[in-house]
């Protein structure tokens, strides 16, 4: 992905009181999103092969008793649930890049509002402002 230009984070919108995007600040978060980003594909392919041997040795173990068989359901629902969680985390973070390469990062999707630049440096895929985030949180 090409990297935004000291303009392209200048015109990025920020809170009163805070100063404009730098292209280092954003260079920055754009290099710890994508560095999660592989990080997470590389979880999300172990987690899938995990899962399909664990299905092949479900069909090798048929004999288990009911506890072994629920043990192992169970450690199959628990990876299922980790991969969703993991592609979840993947799917915001390249959202966040699409959204800095669209020059619309940094903008609440529910009031349009600037985000804040503290915020998204500690919380880099953030999409609501720290108001909207508490609303939507109270629901």
């Amino acid at each position: 992905m090409p990297t935004a230009s000291r303009s392209d984070a200048a015109d990025l919108p920020v809170r009163p009181g805070e100063g404009p995007w730098t292209a280092a600040e954003l260079a920055e978060v754009r290099a710890e999103l994508e560095s999660e980003a592989g990080a997470l594909r590389a979880d999300i392919a172990k987690a899938a092969a995990d899962i399909a041997d664990r299905l092949i040795d479900s069909a090798r173990d048929a004999g288990d008793d009911e506890a072994d068989t629920g043990a192992k359901a169970f450690e199959r629902e628990q990876e299922l649930a980790l991969t969703q969680n993991a592609q979840d985390l993947l799917d915001q973070g390249e959202r966040a890049l699409h959204r800095i390469d669209g020059g619309t990062y940094g903008v609440c999707e529910s009031c349009g509002k600037p985000i804040g630049k503290a915020r998204l440096l500690a919380f880099p895929r953030a999409t609501l402002c720290v108001a909207c985030k508490q609303r939507q949180e109270r629901r």
